[in-house]
C-alpha cells in the first residue's frame, strides 16, 4: 500500500497491509490479553494514558510533520490537533475515575443494591483520516481506560499516523497484547467485521457506517457510528458585526480544508444584511494563504484525497447548471497536488447537490432567507443531524431556532467546535451513539447490577 503525499503526489512509504490470516492473529492476541488488562486497577490504566498525554508533546514536531505530510493538513492546524487531543485527554484523565466507579443505589436495606461498570471486551476502532488524532482518541483512550483491549484500524491515508500512535502507547506502559494496528484499505475493514468482537466504533461517511451496521446486526454487539454532516448556519439580521461573524463563518467552512464531520457547509444569511455578508466573506476568503502545508504560513493545503476533487468539481457544475453563481475560486488549482481553492457559490438553492450533499471541501453556498422561518426550515431539509449554528444578538430568538434543530449539537455565536465535557453524536444520517462527556466514558463500559442480602 502506498502512501501519497496529497501535497506533492509523491509516493512517501510503502507498507505491507495485513491479511484476513494476520488480523485474525492480531485478534486472538488482544483477545488472550483483554482480561488481564481489565484486571489492572484503574488508576494504573490511568497513569499509561497520562504518558501518553506527556508523549503527543514531547513528539510533537515528529508527529505534526508526519500529519501533515500524509493528509495535508497545514502544518500549524496539525499541531492544533495534537494540542487538542491532549486537552481531551485530559478530561479522560481527570473524569474517568468518578464515572467508571461502582455506584450504590440502596446501602440500608435489606438487599443492597449496587452497579458496576465492566469492560465490553475487544472492541474495533475503525479511524478517519481527517482528524485522525482527535476522532482516534475519542474512543481508543476511554476504551483502554475502560479495560477494553482495542484493534485500531487508521484510515489508509493516515496510516503513518497510526502507527505513531500504536508506539506511543507502548512506550506509554499499554500492552502489545491489548492495542494492535490493523494496516489496510476495505478488505482489512471487512476482515474485523468477521471477527467476533465485542463492538464497533466507526468513523467515516453514511454510507460506509450503514453498511457496518447492517453487516454486524445479528452479532447483537455495540455499534456506534460518527458520520457526517451537511451543518449550516445562519446568520439573524440583528448581529452587530457581520465581518465578524462573515470571518468566523469562513474559519468554520474552510478549517482543514472544509474536510470536517462539523464543518459549516450551507450558510442560510438573512434578506437585509446579505450583500454585506457576502461582500465580506469573500475579501476575508481572498486573503487566504494556500500553498505547501508544511509552511506555517499555509491556511490552505491540498485536499488528502485525489478523488474529491473531481467530486466538487461536480457539485460546482451541477450548481451552476442551475443558476448559481461563483464568486470566488471554482477551479481545482492545476498542476502536482490536490489543490482545490476556497470558493463562494450564491444564488443558491436546494435543488443543487452543494446545498443538500456533503461536499467535504473548501466550498460554501450562501443563500439569501427572508427570516427566521425560512432559514428554520431550510435548515432542517436535511438526511443529516450533527450540527447547527445560530448568528445572533439576541438568545431568546436564536433559541427559539435551535430548539427546532434536530442535531447532535446547536452553537449560538459560534461554530465547527468540539468540547470535551459534551457528548459528541450525531442524529439521522450522522450516526448513532455519543464520543466524549461522561457518556463517552460509559460508551465502552456495559452496567451490572448486583443485588446484595446478608
Amino acid at each position: 500500500m502506498q502512501i501519497i503525499n496529497p501535497a506533492t503526489e509523491e509516493v512517501i512509504q510503502e507498507i505491507a497491509e495485513d491479511s484476513p490470516e494476520a488480523i485474525a492473529k492480531k485478534f486472538q492476541l488482544v483477545k488472550d490479553g483483554q482480561s488481564e488488562w481489565a484486571a489492572v486497577p484503574l488508576e494504573k490504566r490511568i497513569a499509561c494514558i497520562e504518558k501518553f498525554y506527556a508523549l503527543l508533546d514531547t513528539e510533537k514536531e515528529k508527529l505534526a510533520e508526519t500529519l501533515t505530510m500524509e493528509v495535508g493538513k497545514p502544518l500549524q492546524q496539525s499541531y492544533n490537533e495534537l494540542n487538542g487531543a491532549r486537552k481531551r485527554l485530559e478530561y479522560f484523565i481527570k473524569n474517568s475515575a468518578k464515572w467508571l466507579a461502582e455506584e450504590w443505589i440502596t446501602e440500608e436495606d435489606a438487599t443492597r443494591e449496587k452497579i458496576v461498570y465492566e469492560p465490553l471486551g475487544v472492541i474495533a476502532n475503525i479511524s478517519a483520516w481527517n482528524y485522525p488524532y482527535l476522532v482516534g482518541v475519542n474512543v481508543f483512550v476511554p476504551a483502554l481506560i475502560g479495560g477494553n483491549a482495542v484493534l485500531y484500524k487508521p484510515s489508509e491515508y493516515a496510516v503513518l499516523t497510526g502507527l505513531h500512535i500504536q508506539q506511543l502507547l507502548y512506550r506509554s506502559g499499554i500492552p502489545e497484547n491489548v492495542f494492535q494496528v490493523i494496516i489496510g484499505k476495505g478488505p482489512a475493514g471487512q476482515a474485523l467485521l468477521e471477527l467476533p468482537l465485542h463492538g464497533y466504533f466507526f468513523t467515516g461517511s453514511y454510507r460506509t457506517g450503514k453498511y457496518i451496521a447492517e453487516h454486524t446486526a445479528s452479532q447483537l454487539v455495540p455499534v456506534q457510528l460518527e458520520l457526517g454532516g451537511k451543518d449550516p448556519l445562519y446568520v439573524m439580521d440583528d448581529v452587530e458585526d457581520v465581518e465578524a461573524v462573515a470571518a468566523a463563518a469562513l474559519e468554520g467552512a474552510v478549517y482543514n480544508n472544509g474536510q470536517s464531520c462539523c464543518a459549516v457547509e450551507r450558510i442560510y444569511v438573512q434578506e437585509k444584511i446579505y450583500n454585506k455578508f457576502v461582500d465580506a466573506f469573500v475579501a476575508n476568503a481572498k486573503k487566504l494563504v494556500i500553498g505547501d502545508p508544511l509552511d506555517k504560513k499555509t491556511e490552505i493545503g491540498p485536499l488528502s484525497r485525489k478523488e474529491q476533487v473531481a467530486f466538487l468539481n461536480q457539485q460546482l457544475a451541477d450548481a451552476k447548471a442551475n443558476g448559481a453563481r461563483v464568486l470566488l475560486g471554482g477551479n481545482s488549482a492545476g498542476g502536482k497536488g490536490y489543490f482545490f481553492p476556497p470558493t463562494v457559490v450564491v444564488d443558491v438553492s436546494h435543488k443543487m447537490k452543494l446545498m443538500t450533499e456533503e461536499s467535504f471541501g473548501p466550498v460554501i453556498g450562501i443563500q439569501k432567507v427572508k427570516d427566521d422561518k425560512e432559514a428554520s426550515e431550510l435548515m432542517r431539509d436535511t438526511p443529516y443531524g450533527l450540527t447547527a449554528a445560530v448568528y445572533s444578538k439576541s438568545f431568546e430568538r436564536a433559541e427559539a431556532v435551535m430548539k427546532q434543530m434536530n442535531t447532535g449539537t446547536v452553537y449560538w455565536n459560534c461554530c465547527d467546535r468540539v468540547s470535551a465535557g459534551l457528548p459528541w453524536s450525531g442524529r439521522k444520517n450522522s450516526g448513532l451513539g455519543s464520543t466524549l462527556s461522561y457518556h463517552g466514558i460509559r460508551a465502552f463500559v456495559q452496567p451490572k447490577a448486583y443485588h446484595l442480602r446478608g
